[in-house]
């Protein structure tokens, strides 16, 4: 019970990065200026400027929290691998800012979306290396 409930430490703590209002960039370009502006992973606003990984990123770190709170009570390992497939295309998808921002434009570049990036690759490795592809774990 106690192993189980490790594996909820870092999509709380990428959850809680993703609700700070530093997390996703936005540049916005005035006729005279580019701004730059930080939002949260849950902002909508994001939406609007065609920047949808953060959203993504987001929504796919609930649901694999989600999955992992169901396998820490239910105890199926199914569940755990089910959370680290979806983690894994969460991570995926949240280093696609981080590589805009060091391919056009620097100023794309979040801390807090680089510690969002670490911490599900750092979970969705913690989860392959403590329960196998089958689901019945190498303990």
């Amino acid at each position: 019970m106690k192993k189980r409930m490790l594996y909820l430490v870092l999509p709380i703590f990428s959850i809680f990065l993703e609700s700070l209002p530093y997390g996703a960039v936005l540049l916005l370009v005035d006729s005279e200026q580019v701004y730059r502006e930080t939002f949260s992973y849950f902002d909508y606003k994001l939406l609007d400027f065609a920047n949808s990984a953060p959203m993504f990123t987001a929504i796919l770190t609930s649901v694999g929290f989600l999955l992992l709170v169901i396998y820490f009570f239910m105890g199926k390992e199914s569940w755990a691998v089910k959370a680290k497939m979806v983690l894994c295309a969460g991570a995926v998808i949240s280093i696609n800012p981080l590589v805009k921002a060091f391919l056009l434009d620097i100023r794309l570049f979040s801390v807090v979306g680089l510690f969002i990036s670490l911490s599900l690759i750092a979970e969705v490795l913690f989860l392959h290396f403590a329960i196998d592809s089958s689901g019945t774990g190498r303990n």
